[in-house]
């Protein structure tokens, strides 16, 4: 360990070599993005230099045809790009190029389209220079896109442009694409679907203008400065519900591509909240429009004609707490009917609909939760899927036949995913744990023969073949068995005492203990001397709903007894400095840490709180409601939960860091808990990360935050 003297300047110079376990030379190689041809046929890439669309054979991965090359192309030219859709038809390539980001999945760009044939390059509008969320017909001839919170209709044959919208304005009503709380919490960027035969646009209406304003400073700052704000600062504006405050109220739309004609699809239903998804069942007469009442807790699946609005109801999933986002977010539409998670067994499984409502039959089931589904291979009717069949810290992919006999395609111990073609005929698998880097390998999916391995990372394994040792293992909390990892500091030596950081995150759903490969701070820490050890508590993930749902409507509560279980448990290690024992976290960690290390008699001698919540009521209404409902509903669960409610009883030393463009977790919790602190007498320290958003990320500021989580350990823990 580096001692107190060596980090008094304050610099990420006294800890060198920080860089490489939290910066890019600490991932391992990936694989060049890419996506299918429409039949499934070929993958489709972008070169390095941005300057070619290229067609590869799945089977050697070796380039056949140039689609697309910038130096070729007529009418109009362009340096590089930044990506590409292929219509579905696959006659035309949209590209886009000067990408900048709205939120986190959200972007407008500069967007041409490319006809393949004529090697025509045209803009995709004449009229807005910046598009958002474009979306080809299924004809590939029209383009609707996005533009100042409005819809617009391409009609690529003739050149001309209408205006599907013309209500849209900012901070009132959006048209298209989601609001801030929809894209973060529903996990969405685009609000619009084409009709299978080309003749109706649907999309949702969000009207934000009763949502109330979050405003927060813009300055100068360091990493990318903005010069405008060089003397008074900016600020940042956008619509933002705290829990129990008003959301956009949303509808449904259809507009007729003949007739210009929009009608609005009537949902009489007073219990719908929200509308996560809206996608089009294989028929031109059947929008499927998925429904959320506000305790999201009542899912309900509608098809609806948009010819006529007349709306019916063909699915109700309910759970006493609340439902799993993939329930809602993820739910495949096959031509023959639809495949929805649900944890109605008390674990998440996989179930098949006909689109009149009838349950066709349970996919899978047992003792575990399914991960992911991947789809239905239509000729053999074989579905795939990973799971946490082969355990909680494991991801298995496996396949069921018709008759429900299950086949294993990766090994038990391990993380596999997948990315199939959409034909279903090969898939790329990425598999890697502990001690073995992502490996990359093409199958055929018919009998999951390897096809050919396009990375395995040698080059990069050997770079870090000394690594320190990392376990896994078991502990008891309340009873309940926990799972957990540790990893031993370098040169480790049974007869010392070190000290111990307890990493978690925690929040509901999640999962950190997994048998994956990782490098990152957690690495440069345990060679500078440090224990780091990780426990997922209740109400993490991969566990059935029995083991989430004991905190629902009490966050903080469990979570906290099982870390503080989990650092007596580290304290009662014969190597281990009991009174040297620290809690971090980061967003819902964050909170986490705070809350853990404010209760009484609670065994941390410093905590590291980055971008926390410091009370769900501070925090947004899709997340904060899922799991504790509104204040009004909740008023005692919203106080035991908030870390104001524990300042008294926190006895360590506590550092908070946080970014002051944070548009997800608002530096407002920090300022606030800060607030709260001094008016009872008490303070902590805290390092502040001007213009910097959730991610505290950009220039070296990810160095700033360890190094500086480091330098507290050590200055704290002596």
């Amino acid at each position: 360990m580096a001692s107190a003297c060596m980090s008094a300047s304050g610099s990420v110079a006294d800890y060198p070599g920080i860089a490489r376990y939290v910066g890019a030379d600490s991932r391992p190689d990936g694989i060049a993005e890419y996506t299918y041809t429409p039949d499934g046929t070929a993958m489709v890439q972008l070169t390095p230099d941005g300057r070619r669309v290229v067609k590869c054979d799945i089977k050697t991965g070796k380039e056949t045809e140039t689609l697309l090359d910038l130096g070729h192309t007529r009418e109009n030219t362009l340096e590089a790009i930044d990506g590409f859709t292929i219509s579905p038809d696959g006659s035309k390539i949209m590209v886009y190029r000067n990408k900048k980001m709205v939120y986190r999945r959200s972007f407008t760009a500069e967007y041409f389209v490319y006809e393949i044939r004529s090697r025509l390059l045209k803009p995709l509008s004449t009229e807005h220079k910046r598009q958002q969320a474009p979306a080809f017909s299924p004809d590939g001839r029209m383009v609707a896109f996005v533009a100042d919170n409005n819809i617009f209709l391409k009609k690529l044959d003739y050149g001309t442009e209408v205006a599907v919208t013309t209500d849209g304005k900012n901070n009132e009503i959006i048209n298209g694409v989601p609001d801030w709380t929809y894209e973060e919490e529903f996990s969405t960027s685009s609000s619009m679907a084409w009709a299978p035969d080309n003749m109706t646009l649907c999309y949702i209406k969000y009207n934000e203008s009763q949502v109330p304003m979050f405003t927060f400073p813009l300055y100068k700052g360091g990493c990318d400065p903005k010069e405008q704000y060089a003397l008074y600062p900016g600020q940042f504006s956008y619509k933002y519900p705290v829990a129990g405050e008003r959301n956009s109220t949303v509808s449904v739309h259809s507009y007729n591509i003949e007739t210009r004609k929009t009608k609005q699809i009537p949902l009489a239903d007073q219990k719908i909240e929200y509308i996560p998804r809206i996608a089009y069942g294989h028929d031109a007469s059947r929008l499927m429009v998925v429904t959320l009442n506000r305790d999201q807790n009542r899912m309900e699946i509608y098809s609806v004609n948009p010819a006529s609005t007349v709306a019916k109801s063909v699915l109700v999933e309910q759970w006493q707490a609340w439902l799993n986002p993939q329930t809602y977010e993820d739910i495949h539409f096959m031509p023959d009917g639809f495949v929805i998670y649900s944890c109605r067994s008390g674990f998440q499984h996989l179930y098949q609909y006909s689109y009149s409502g009838s349950m066709q039959r349970q996919i899978t089931s047992g003792d575990y939760d399914v991960i992911q589904y991947y789809g239905c291979d239509a000729a053999t009717g074989l579905h795939y899927y990973s799971s946490t069949a082969s355990g909680a810290i494991n991801r298995m992919i496996s396949r069921v036949d018709r008759k429900g006999k299950v086949t294993d395609l990766t090994p038990a111990e391990g993380t596999s995913t997948a990315r199939f073609s959409p034909n279903m005929d090969y898939y790329v698998l990425s598999y890697s744990n502990t001690t073995t880097p992502p490996r990359y390998t093409l199958h055929q999916s018919s009998n999951n023969k390897a096809v050919r391995t396009i990375e395995e990372n040698t080059e990069y394994k050997s770079r870090w073949s000394q690594l320190p040792n990392k376990e896994f293992f078991t502990m008891t909390s309340d009873g309940v068995k926990l799972n957990g990892y540790i990893i031993y500091p370098e040169g480790f030596n049974a007869s010392r005492k070190y000290p111990v950081v307890m990493y978690q995150y925690s929040g509901p759903g999640s999962q950190e203990v997994l048998n994956r490969w990782s490098i990152g701070w957690e690495t440069y820490f345990a060679k500078q001397g440090y224990v780091v050890m990780c426990v997922d508590g209740r109400g993490t993930g991969g566990r059935g709903r029995a083991f989430s749902d004991v905190v629902y409507k009490n966050l903080g509560h469990y979570e906290s007894i099982d870390q503080i279980a989990a650092a007596r448990h580290a304290a009662s290690l014969p190597f281990v400095d009991s009174k040297r024992i620290a809690i971090y976290g980061w967003s819902y960690g964050g909170y986490e840490a705070i809350m853990a290390a404010s209760q009484p008699g609670a065994p941390y001698a410093a905590a590291i709180a980055v971008a926390p919540v410091t009370d769900w009521r501070y925090y947004d209404t899709v997340y904060a409601e899922r799991y504790m409902l509104t204040p009004e509903q909740n008023a005692g669960g919203y106080d035991s939960s908030s870390a104001m409610s524990h300042i008294a009883a926190r006895k360590c030393q506590l550092l908070i860091m946080t970014g002051t463009a944070d548009d997800n977790v608002h530096a407002f919790n920090t300022i606030q808990y800060v607030a709260e602190c001094e008016s009872q007498g008490r303070w902590c320290d805290m390092l502040v990360f001007p213009n910097m958003n959730h991610s505290i990320n950009g220039c070296n500021a990810r160095e700033v935050v360890y190094a500086r989580m480091l330098d507290y350990l050590e200055r704290n823990m002596r």
